[in-house]
């Protein structure tokens, strides 16, 4: 991952972040996932892991590399497509991403989606930089 890295925000936990300029439309990750399968998500549901879980079809899936330290804005700089065929999530740049920034997305799958979230959403009125 020659592009990205994880430190501290100074707000909400770990955050994924730029190594380098990242232009908009750029491939950022492609993160391998863990399928889990409905029957088995029902005895995790009530886990630590219910905050780090994307949708997978009728089931749940656990994300790999970097993908469940991306940071949720209603605002992103990201977005991630469902790789059904190759069992990824695969994250993109939506705008031109500057070193030391923060790579975030929006929560809710499509990146203009303003449904709320199941957390407070910290104020967004800067991007985070180093």
């Amino acid at each position: 991952m020659d592009s990205i890295f994880v430190k501290e925000t100074g707000k909400y936990g770990r955050g994924v972040f730029a190594k380098r300029n990242i232009k908009k439309g750029e491939l950022i990750e492609v993160a391998p996932v863990i399928i889990i399968q409905k029957d088995e998500w029902e005895k995790m549901q009530n886990t630590i892991l219910s905050n780090y879980i994307f949708r997978w079809k009728d089931h749940k899936a656990i994300v790999l590399g970097y993908g469940s330290l991306y940071n949720h804005s209603y605002r992103p700089n990201a977005k991630y497509i469902t790789n059904f065929t190759h069992f990824t999530i695969d994250f993109y740049a939506r705008t031109d991403i500057k070193k030391g920034e923060e790579i975030r997305v929006n929560y809710n799958g499509e990146p203009d989606d303003q449904t709320p979230v199941w957390f407070e959403v910290i104020d967004e009125t800067r991007p985070s930089f180093i």
